[in-house]
């Protein structure tokens, strides 16, 4: 099999051109980014991937600056370069400082470190805990 290529705007299907412009409008982009020009390649993915991201990272309960936070915390959790650099991106244009950013990198190196402890020494679970 071939390595996978982007679907850029110009070459892409009427389908896939109407997902790919939901998306520049929803997330106020001139350009869909090279995540979803890959998945064009399935215009089946790209479109329930979309739905699904757009749904969830919609303002909610929680605001976009956390959720996007959030999203970065996994990312850098799971060593994903590519969503590490897009949703830094993202964070900092919902709102996150510098400051915040560097608290958040504490948390999620703290949260690593803590979760291996309690699985290598096999903590069981605080009955004040179970809800």
């Amino acid at each position: 099999m071939s390595k996978p290529q982007p679907i850029r705007y110009e070459a892409a299907s009427s389908e896939v051109r109407e997902i790919f412009d939901d998306i520049k409008k929803v997330k106020g982009i001139p350009e869909v980014n090279n995540f979803w020009a890959y998945l064009a390649s399935d215009p089946k993915t790209l479109k329930r991937t979309w739905e699904s991201v757009k749904e969830v990272m919609a303002p909610g309960k929680l605001d976009s600056v956390t959720k996007e936070m959030i999203y970065l915390a996994v990312s850098v959790t799971n060593n994903c370069g590519y969503c590490i650099a897009s949703h830094s991106a993202g964070a900092a244009k919902a709102g996150m400082t510098p400051e915040m950013f560097g608290e958040l990198m504490a948390v999620i190196g703290m949260a690593n470190e803590t979760n291996r402890l309690v699985n290598g020494y096999r903590v069981p679970t605080d009955p004040g805990f179970d809800q």
